[in-house]
């Protein structure tokens, strides 16, 4: 057997031998897993592991991705190829943990094809990319009783929240009815679609109907949703979960109504704000002076429920302040009343806040709990509590810096943003925006009502419970604006897109009350950002300089106007030219500060946005050179080891 056939054979052997290695491996590999991703965004959580157990009947799910149709687009369909790649890796855990109750299917569909009609008919959303090809990425869902669940398009947008929308799909196909929301506001919430005949009206004057907010619409994916008129004396029976969103001005009846439903066990959201920036009179009602007030409250049940939202006070806190501009043309700055809520403002005990990240508030309310007598438990049943007690457990609050302010509407409207973060003063402990209460409810009105009718002079006494029987469960907010979508979302090219875990902390206060908690576990999890701790930190550094400068320049302003208040109030009749010249000084003077100051914040704007790039630069050097630099360092010392090795063979060798 000459050299070169035991080489053949030798290289044939390790290709059969790396070939069952491979086949192998990959068989082994199917059941040995690890997600080492920060988030374990491949592991399934508890809350998807409890509805696949659920499962009583199998689900074939269909994956419909253009895999083919992708290779010919441009780069922006290309990106999904990645995003495939994690959403078929999401499916097949659900495949294995729903032990042979879900069949996944991943399919291409080609022009003119059956499956290209089947994505049709499912309402998957389609984008052409050639004269033919069309593509596809949705999800279609079927339970062998017919139903038919789809998600039309997996939006980058919703990246987040992809478990979340499939598990929505599997709880929903194996449920069989929807609950129903009630929304009772002050504001168009549900839309001029609401009311036809507005709606009629407004096309016969060519005008379009105004939409309803985009948290319907996503409330309305999963709920049925309905209109709950604001002079009603009884919340009709149908309604599962009411939904207050600004209640201004409600007559007593609607009160008595909003009151009766929570004592009769009906979950209710109240949404509440000192200053709804959604609620700010238009252009043409500031010119006819139609104003209104942009203030809400539900008093008389808040007092009941042992909390107080005090007009015309915020919260505040220096560190989680946002900047933005108030008006149109204004440069971005910080505004106390702009937060956005982070890991540590939220009640880490409740699961519809347990595990939000981040959630935007626009002049939020402070909520303080009353001092109320409460009876105690019976001696017949000592642990539970008796009627009439209940529990308050705060869910929102600012940092232990945080603290409240005071502004009245048109200070909020006419007055520089700025002005208010230099009079803020940070307290010593966390203000709360936001409760829940719990327990047998006590009523506001426990003697009843009179309600008077037009067409009944006489009026009627309304009586119901004057305490709850059963355990009553209230969510309350002191902000409007969180929902809206000026906060909560903002547009893109694939539509509205969820800004933060906002429209989550509703959706997840919704089904807690309605006792749905898988669903929060997994819609929580989603949103997460990694912090840039260092950059957070050049950028803190460099506004904090900003900001001393800032306020040294504005003292020497103040200063000056001070002293020109003094030289009017002293001068004599006569001196009118001596006082506009000296005046004149002053304010040139003044000028030749600002434009030194607007210089110096420009520098320090320089100097920041340098240490930011010289940063990137050093973090990109890094991850370009760590790699190469290992390799390297590994090859040194093989290449030290094997001449040591060559060295030691040499010396035994000649020894011999």
């Amino acid at each position: 057997m000459n050299r070169t056939f035991r080489a053949s054979l030798a290289v044939i052997f390790v290709g059969i031998i790396t070939f069952s290695g491979i086949v192998i491996t990959q068989s082994i590999g199917k059941s040995v897993r690890a997600d080492i991703t920060e988030q374990k965004i491949y592991t399934l959580s508890d809350g998807t592991r409890n509805i696949l157990a659920r499962l009583q009947q199998p689900l074939e799910i269909q994956l419909f991705y253009g895999k083919t149709a992708a290779t010919k687009a441009p780069d922006q369909i290309k990106f999904f190829n990645n995003y495939y790649y994690f959403v078929k890796a999401l499916l097949e855990e659900y495949e294995r943990a729903a032990n042979g109750m879900v069949k996944l299917t991943v399919v291409d569909p080609r022009p003119f094809s059956e499956d290209e009609a089947e994505a049709l008919r499912a309402n998957l959303r389609s984008f052409p990319i050639t004269e033919d090809e069309n593509f596809f990425f949705g999800l279609v869902l079927k339970t062998q009783f017919g139903v038919v669940k789809s998600i039309p398009f997996f939006s980058p947008d919703r990246q987040n929240f992809v478990e979340y929308d499939i598990s929505y799909l599997v709880d929903t196909a194996i449920r069989r009815t929807k609950s129903r929301i009630g929304v009772l506001s002050s504001l168009p919430v549900m839309g001029d679609a609401a009311s036809p005949y507005m709606q009629q009206m407004m096309l016969a004057q060519g005008k379009r109907p105004k939409p309803a907010w985009t948290v319907i619409g996503q409330l309305r994916q999963q709920y049925e949703v309905e209109t709950v008129q604001t002079d009603i004396q009884q919340v009709p029976d149908n309604i599962d979960i009411l939904l207050v969103v600004h209640p201004k001005d409600l007559p007593e009846k609607t009160l008595w109504a909003i009151d009766q439903f929570v004592l009769n066990g009906g979950p209710t959201i109240v949404l509440v704000d000192p200053y709804a920036v959604v609620d700010m009179p238009s252009p043409q009602q500031r010119m006819t002076q139609q104003m209104s007030s942009t203030s809400s409250n539900l008093e008389p049940l808040l007092t009941t429920w042992g909390l107080e939202m005090p007009a015309d006070t915020f919260a505040g806190d220096l560190s989680l302040a946002l900047k933005a501009a108030m008006r149109q043309g204004q440069r971005m700055q910080k505004i106390i009343g702009f937060m956005e809520l982070r890991d540590s403002c939220f009640n880490q005990d409740r699961v519809m806040t347990g595990d939000l990240h981040r959630v935007r508030l626009l002049f939020p309310g402070v909520l303080k709990e009353l001092d109320l007598e409460q009876p105690a438990a019976t001696d017949e049943s000592a642990d539970a509590p008796a009627a009439g007690a209940f529990q308050r457990t705060a869910l929102l609050q600012t940092t232990n810096r945080g603290n409240t302010w005071n502004a009245a509407p048109f200070e909020l409207q006419m007055t520089d943003p700025s002005e208010a973060m230099k009079k803020f003063i940070p307290g010593s402990e966390p203000v709360p925006m936001a409760y829940m209460v719990t327990g047998k409810l006590p009523s506001a009105f426990p003697n009843g009502i009179d309600v008077k009718s037009d067409a009944d002079p006489n009026a009627t006494h309304l009586t119901g419970l004057a305490a709850a029987e059963k355990d009553c469960m209230v969510v309350v907010f002191a902000d409007v604006d969180f929902i809206t979508d000026i906060v909560a979302y903002e547009r893109s090219m694939f539509g509205s897109a969820v800004v933060g875990d906002n429209s989550a902390m509703l959706m997840n206060a919704i089904e807690d009350i309605s006792g749905s908690s898988d669903l929060i576990a997994i819609r929580s999890r989603g949103n997460y950002q990694r912090p840039f701790h260092v950059v957070d930190e050049i950028e803190a550094k460099a506004e904090k300089a900003t900001a001393d400068r800032v306020n040294e320049i504005q003292a020497k302003i103040n200063g000056f106007a001070q002293e020109l208040q003094t030289l009017q109030a002293s001068a004599k009749q006569g001196e009118e030219g001596v006082l506009q010249s000296a005046t004149l000084k002053k304010i040139q003077d003044i000028q030749i500060e600002q434009r030194k100051t607007q210089a110096q914040l420009r520098q320090v704007n320089r100097d920041r946005l340098v240490d930011i790039e010289h940063l990137g630069g050093r973090l990109a050097n890094m991850n370009m050179l760590l790699t190469p630099a290992i390799i390297l360092v590994i090859a040194i010392l093989l290449g030290i080891r094997r001449g040591a090795r060559r060295r030691h063979y040499i010396s035994h060798a000649s020894d011999a």
